[in-house]
């Protein structure tokens, strides 16, 4: 589980790192149409035995209709009250911050996250390759670090943003535990937007994301599922290219490089193309994931309560901020 947008000075349990598929933006338009022209080019490269003999039925040389791949990811439930972008709460935090810094004395500029950075920070994409061509990764929001001597680098500086390490808050789900600083301006400021439900927040969101890992491997027992991943493999061995499933493909294929010109990725393409693999898998996952929230109905109540309370305090935290910005402001034709 990413927990960066939380801020630095996460520490965490033992407990294991949920591993995540390759990220896609949530809001970028991601094309997955390949048209004709795309599945001529890419049925046409690699060796002899991707341009065997088209021995398939007419029903099975059929692309099954399916939506865009974008829309695809929006539509298991868990996940998208996971990854709603939510810039105006990380710029309060921010803001926050940065005051309560200012208010003992030290400067504290964190780099703003923007909705470039948050999209960057979305939707997995748990069946394997989706795209030919993989969305351009954001460019990193590097902090400057403190120079040698300053304020910045004291040790009371850390314990005025981070709080004590004695004091430090763990919140837990079933097999993952987050640890967040109990005091310090890090703290107020997750505070001032959340209040008493800070930990509940942090909790609620670990059991999320558990339950997110949880529907995936559920599904693979879908018979449904199951169905559209035998025809996916049955297209991958007519392609010469026999595989278990896209995500032991796409694990399979180490380096940027290789992806970008491996046939067996090409065929995958098509395979999910023609088969609706991707439309039966994220729908299948949308389903498992609404049984659980079903089952666990005062989890989603829960998250989108606190999320509300989140966005509201947010929303005074910047009008303050932006009142005192333009009040601070020189008039214009003042200098």
């Amino acid at each position: 589980m990413s927990d960066k947008r939380h801020g630095p000075g996460d520490t965490r349990s033992p407990a294991p790192r949920v591993p995540r598929a390759p990220r896609a933006p949530r809001r970028i338009a991601l094309t997955l149409t390949l048209g004709l022209a795309a599945s001529a080019a890419l049925s046409g490269c690699g060796t002899a035995r991707d341009q065997a003999p088209d021995h398939r039925t007419a029903a099975q040389a059929t692309p099954v209709a399916r939506a865009d791949a974008a829309e695809l990811r929006q539509r298991p439930p868990i996940t998208e009250l996971l990854f709603t972008p939510n810039t105006r709460s990380h710029e309060a935090q921010r803001q926050f911050a940065i005051g309560c810094m200012a208010g003992q004395g030290f400067r504290y500029a964190p780099v703003a996250k923007t909705q470039e950075a948050e999209n960057a920070d979305q939707l997995p994409q748990p069946f394997g390759l989706e795209s030919a061509t993989p969305p351009a990764a954001a460019a990193p929001q590097a902090e400057t670090p403190p120079k040698p001597g300053s304020p910045e680098s004291t040790e009371a500086y850390g314990r005025a943003l981070f709080g004590d390490q004695d004091k430090r808050v763990t919140a837990k789900g079933i097999r993952m535990a987050v640890s967040r600083p109990g005091n310090g301006c890090l703290a107020e400021a997750e505070t001032r937007l959340l209040g008493d439900g800070r930990m509940r927040w942090l909790q609620v969101r670990i059991m999320l994301f558990e339950a997110q890992e949880q529907a995936r491997g559920s599904v693979e027992k879908d018979p449904a599922f199951q169905t559209a991943t035998k025809h996916w493999r049955e297209c991958m061995k007519r392609s010469g290219f026999p595989q278990k499933d896209p995500t032991r493909l796409l694990a399979s294929v180490r380096t940027a490089e290789e992806r970008a010109t491996s046939p067996a990725l090409k065929a995958d393409l098509r395979c999910k193309d023609e088969t609706g693999y991707l439309t039966t898998a994220y729908t299948r996952l949308a389903a498992v994931q609404q049984r659980w929230l079903d089952g666990n109905p005062a989890i989603a109540k829960d998250w989108r309560t606190l999320t509300d309370r989140q966005n509201k305090n947010a929303n005074e935290v910047l009008g303050r901020t932006g009142a005192k910005a333009t009040a601070a402001a020189p008039a214009p034709g003042s200098e």
